[in-house]
């Protein structure tokens, strides 16, 4: 008596690898592009980052105190050093708690 071995993929209708399938590595994953909520045209953009408004400053940090990255947050490079200094700022001046 002979066993089959061979391995069988299984594919959706688009051709793509399910969960099902044999190869893990051709999972398509697609993630939603984040994006700066400084650079684009919204009411964000129109006001500078300031220390003194704490209410837009504790989006950027965790229930513990700590500082979101910009990976999590989406934030550009120029304008996550800003919220960053505007974060110590007010932690400083004990607007914000350092830990909670």
């Amino acid at each position: 008596m002979k066993i089959n071995t061979t391995k069988t993929s299984r594919t959706d209708k688009k051709g793509k690898w399910t969960r099902g399938g044999t190869r893990k590595s051709e999972l398509v994953f697609k993630t939603r592009k984040k994006f700066c909520r400084f650079c684009i045209g919204s009411a964000d953009k129109d006001k500078a980052i300031d220390y003194k408004d704490v209410k837009r400053l504790e989006v950027f940090v965790t229930e513990r105190g700590k500082i979101v990255s910009s990976r999590y947050s989406g934030n550009c490079a120029k304008h996550q050093r800003r919220v960053v200094d505007a974060l110590k700022k007010a932690r400083f001046l004990s607007l914000l708690p350092y830990i909670r």
